[in-house]
């Protein structure tokens, strides 16, 4: 049986390995944006949600093809859940995640955010599926991981806030954490899963 095609609309190569990798077991052929030489759409939407949708519709409208596109984040709740959607360019449109995660500590350290108790945050994943651009009932998931900021960057693996954010149930950094962990526990497989589980029916 032939393999189904599916585009991933993302440039960002640590999410592409990550959710190439979560989507080993179905039988369908991923293909990142980059293989079509696509640049990336501007993100006009004001949630997750909006932002997953306009990438996903925009993709599948210039490849023919079925589209996932993810819009994730981290949300700090001191910070009134900033950065939220402007997580990857907290510190500015071509910001590094070195530039990102020092941003955020500047922020927090300025605030004494530590001061009487953790800085509580979550990781948040949308998957928005459309079969074609103009597709009705898009496929819709989500996934969200409860954590800590800590005060200086741990671990070596992950991208973006993985070396700030601090993972209760395995007691370390998310950038501490193996693959196999990461995978059994963050909000995008959490969101994958249910989007298994959706696209399967």
């Amino acid at each position: 049986m032939s393999k189904q095609q599916l585009v991933l609309a993302s440039n960002n190569a640590g999410k592409i390995k990550e959710l190439t990798a979560l989507l080993a077991e179905l039988n369908i052929e991923v293909l990142p944006q980059s293989h079509f030489d696509l640049p990336s759409p501007e993100e006009t939407g004001i949630t997750f949600v909006e932002n997953a949708l306009l990438k996903a519709r925009y993709v599948a409208e210039k490849t023919g093809l079925p589209a996932l596109a993810d819009d994730s984040g981290l949300s700090v709740d001191i910070l009134a859940g900033a950065p939220g959607i402007y997580s990857a360019r907290y510190a500015g449109e071509d910001a590094s995640d070195q530039d990102n995660n020092t941003k955020l500590l500047s922020t927090l350290n300025e605030m004494n955010a530590w001061q009487h108790n953790p800085v509580t945050a979550q990781f948040h994943c949308v998957l928005a599926y459309v079969r074609h651009p103009e597709d009705p009932v898009p496929i819709i998931c989500d996934g969200v991981w409860q954590g800590e900021i800590l005060k200086e960057p741990q671990g070596e693996n992950g991208f973006g806030y993985d070396p700030l954010f601090w993972c209760p149930e395995h007691k370390c950094s998310s950038a501490s954490l193996t693959k196999t962990q990461k995978s059994q526990i963050s909000h995008r497989a959490k969101a994958l899963a249910l989007f298994k589980q959706r696209l399967l029916g």
